[in-house]
């Protein structure tokens, strides 16, 4: 069974504190040998470890050489970056304080890597060259994490080496007074009428100082007010003034009461006034984050068992909408079955190592895997990445999230592959970032170019990581067991549990949710996975070739592919069953053939053996072509575009006169998500782009918000209707009786044609018909006229002048025309008519 917390009664804001050192860990860890290969040797590792010293030594005497005092190195340039002087780049630059702010963020991690001289002459610098009084508006979460963390995190350690007596004598807390100076800069931010703090502070003049040149913000981000509480409270609890972690604790409560009651999930902007959600799409990743990560923390190093308990409720909401393993994708608070967005952002990388702490192994390992072979793919974990884990935002600024929860894993399971996992981080940022002066950030992961940028948490957090991955506990500097990581990977001592300031009661319970094993005890990986040693490797073998990058070419006697295809992204099954190719999923294939209990399937992962037969598609499912006809002014029908139609929804072939409406692009416009635009959609046809999830679960979600029609753009540049056939789109393999409007499908010029007539004139009528039943097309009739030669008002029986063509030839100097019509010939000739229906 799992191993209870060792707990120890408090008179104190919370009931109980935990005195966890080697708990969490010494729990979770079993013994594990060579799982996916041989385990690493002793020289192996230490091998690898000192290439990560010398690449942390590349990386801060580059910043050193170079760019000190300035915030940041720019590798490319060899230069320091000063906000000010170098072009603006927006919300990113409100890191930049002018306070050194790579030295500050490097400070602890000189001691983990046992570079005690520079860290002793680093502190001297800090003491003698940085201020904290500049003039400047800087971000309250960015200054907070990196640089108050920075200080307390630096504090702790020359406070333990000055304890040893060996370095550090002349030290007298001067880090903690800038600690506790900083402290009080960023306080003004708090003062809002909610207690949400506002996202920025002028270092100088506050908030509300005609002279701050800010405070007119009324918006900020969930994790920039609920990732406060760590630093905060250690600040209270180091310096015994209760004002800090009173403030966080506020911000905190104000978060808790504002989560959506029905799901328990928060949104990603609040209002800091009157708390209402601003944006209300939620997940795990950009925007959240770090408050998920400071309710498990906060409990951890301050021992109150509120934030425990938040931490709980939020994470059965998390696992049960959002977490689709191996994907976490972000869905609308007030409506969760709802994904918002088909794809995830980078910074969701530190969940897995979240849910070790959680003790939450198996979700932990699948998205950690599924993460591996992104990086397999791209090299680094792209900015953005969709669930077909295509490139959505290609840049990579060094993060080191996945480091993180590879380091954690590790830690959990002893698995000697995570250590491979790490190698592979080390060999990547070695080949593909590193520069003459430093590592430098990729632009994009697609073509590998480089930005001139490294960022101080590359110093503070990834080395961190990256070392204790590869070291034995002997080998460090200090018993890491102690410590708790904050979320820029500053280490504050989980002893300030013990250490509690006086400070108000927490009112604030959440409601009452059903405890799961791990709730409160420590995880065990025996009672998770009884006598299983290869636990880890069972459950990753699921998600190994996930994008289809280190397939092994096996022989087989049924030719075999395995198809990535997730909840949302069925249409290419669908399309090879409508070119008649029958697929039998590959756990059918395995009990059939061996008589065995079928693999176990993982949601969003299907895999199937083709047992190939290919029939010719039967004449009654002939394509027919539908048109998109553009009838109001200046087009008025002259515009039409070629369509393609769906086998499912409203049979326009069945519709006499079409259906007509004006057009509104879907908001987002792959229509994957929560439809953001329902209002300006009713009563009108839907743009919407082609990709991402299917056509049906498209189709549903426009037609719920009102959309008469749809039509669907394809996403792949310059496929025209003139060189690709059309083709029907399909369903998701469901019943899909429930979607009654009419769907098109354009190719992407057509599609061009039509959106750049929208962006022209704003306000354009369509009407959806089949070809052949065009608005003011002229039908040809064939009508067979007989020709003879007669005396003009010459009439032979049963003609009469109102049903004959009189045809007078004149004599001319060619008789041209008399000679082609010598004798009894008859001539059929071909007259075009207006169709009568469409005739003014």
């Amino acid at each position: 069974m799992g191993v209870n917390w060792t707990r120890r009664e408090t008179h104190n804001c919370g009931g109980f504190v935990i005195t966890l050192l080697a708990v969490i860990f010494s729990c979770l860890v079993i013994g594990v040998t060579g799982q996916d290969g041989q385990a690493m040797t002793a020289e192996e590792k230490s091998k690898i470890r000192d290439q990560i010293l010398e690449m942390f030594d590349h990386a801060y005497n580059s910043y050193m050489d170079y760019a000190y005092p300035a915030d940041e190195l720019m590798p490319l340039s060899c230069r320091g970056r000063v906000r000010g002087l170098e072009p603006n780049r927006g919300d990113i630059d409100d890191s930049l304080g002018k306070f050194s702010l790579t030295l500050i963020d490097s400070l602890d991690t000189l001691v983990l890597l046992n570079k005690l001289d520079e860290f002793e002459e680093a502190v001297r610098k800090t003491l003698r060259d940085v201020r904290l009084d500049n003039d400047i508006v800087v971000s309250v979460f960015e200054t907070n994490i990196r640089v108050l963390g920075g200080l307390l995190g630096a504090h702790v350690m020359a406070d333990v080496l000055k304890q040893r007596g060996e370095r550090m004598q002349w030290y007298r807390d001067e880090l903690l007074h800038m600690a506790k100076e900083l402290g009080y800069r960023l306080l003004p931010a708090f003062n809002t009428t909610s207690g949400l703090p506002y996202p920025r502070v002028n270092l100088r003049y506050g908030v509300a100082n005609p002279l701050s040149r800010t405070g007119t913000e009324s918006d900020t981000c969930t994790a920039c007010a609920g990732t406060m509480i760590l630093e905060f409270a250690a600040l209270s609890r180091l310096s015994g003034d209760t004002i800090f972690e009173e403030h966080a604790r506020k911000a905190m409560d104000v978060l808790w009461e504002k989560r959506q009651r029905g799901s328990d999930l928060v949104g990603t902007v609040i209002n800091i006034h009157n708390g209402d959600w601003v944006r209300r799409d939620s997940g795990v990743g950009a925007g959240i984050d770090s408050y998920y990560e400071y309710l498990m923390k906060a409990y951890i190093l301050l021992g109150d068992k509120v934030y425990l308990k938040r931490f709980n409720t939020h994470y059965s909401a998390i696992m049960k909408y959002i977490s689709q393993p191996p994907l976490l994708l972000n869905v609308h608070m007030h409506n969760p079955t709802v994904n918002v967005r088909s794809w995830m952002d980078s910074l969701l990388a530190f969940f897995p190592g979240l849910q070790v702490l959680r003790g939450d192994l198996k979700p932990a390992i699948e998205t950690h895997e599924m993460l591996y072979q992104v990086t397999k793919q791209h090299n680094f974990l792209p900015e953005a990445f969709t669930t077909e884990f295509r490139v959505h935002w290609g840049q990579h600024p060094l993060r080191p999230e996945f480091a993180e929860s590879t380091y954690f894993l590790y830690k959990a399971t002893g698995d000697p592959y995570y250590l491979k996992v790490g190698q592979s981080i080390v060999e990547k940022l070695n080949a593909h970032a590193r520069v003459p002066c430093g590592f430098a950030a990729v632009q994009d992961v697609r073509t590998g170019t480089h930005e001139d940028r490294m960022d101080s948490f590359f110093l503070a957090e990834m080395f961190k990581y990256l070392y204790l991955l590869f070291s034995e506990k002997s080998q460090l500097p200090i018993d890491i067991d102690d410590y708790i990581f904050t979320t820029e990977a500053h280490l504050l001592p989980v002893s300030l549990s013990t250490t509690r300031p006086s400070c108000h009661s927490n009112n604030t319970e959440p409601q009452a949710h059903e405890d799961d094993l791990f709730s409160y005890s420590c995880p065990s990986a025996q009672t998770l996975f009884p006598n299983n040693p290869t636990f880890a490797k069972t459950i990753r073998d699921s998600y190994k070739y996930l994008t289809g990058v280190g397939r092994a070419q096996q022989a087989s006697p049924v030719r075999g592919i395995e198809l990535p295809l997730h909840d949302t992204g069925l249409e290419p099954v669908e399309f090879l069953k409508s070119m008649g190719i029958s697929l039998t999923p590959l756990t059918e294939l395995i009990s059939a053939s061996q008589g065995s209990a079928s693999q176990a399937s993982h949601k969003g992962v299907f895999k199937f053996k083709l047992v190939a037969e290919v029939s010719q598609t039967p004449e009654h499912e002939e394509v027919v072509p539908l048109i998109v006809q553009l009838i109001s002014p200046p087009f008025l029908g002259r515009t039409v575009l070629t369509a393609g139609p769906a086998k499912f929804g409203m049979d326009l072939t069945k519709q006499e006169h079409g259906v007509k409406g004006s057009i509104v692009k879907s908001v987002p416009y792959t229509a994957c998500g929560y439809i953001e635009n329902a209002v300006e959609l009713q009563g009108h046809i839907a743009l919407a782009l082609r990709g991402d999830c299917m056509f049906a679960a498209k189709a549903r979600r426009l037609q719920e918000a009102g959309a008469v029609g749809v039509i669907f753009i394809d996403h792949r540049e310059g496929s025209s209707s003139a060189e690709t056939p059309l083709f029907q789109m399909v369903g998701d393999g469901e019943s899909t009786d429930d979607i009654t409007v009419p769907l098109v499908f354009l190719f992407s010029k057509e599609g061009a044609t039509l959106t750049a007539a929208l962006q022209e004139h704003h306000n354009v009528d369509i009407l959806l018909l089949p070809k052949e039943r065009q608005l003011g097309k002229e039908k040809t009739d064939k009508l067979n006229i007989k020709f003879r030669l007669a005396k003009e008002g010459e009439l032979v029986e049963g003609e009469t002048e109102s049903t004959t063509f009189q045809l007078v030839l004149e004599q001319s100097e060619t008789d041209t025309e008399a000679a082609s019509l010598t004798g009894d010939n008859q001539k059929t000739c071909t007259f075009p008519q207006k169709d009568p229906e469409n005739s003014p």
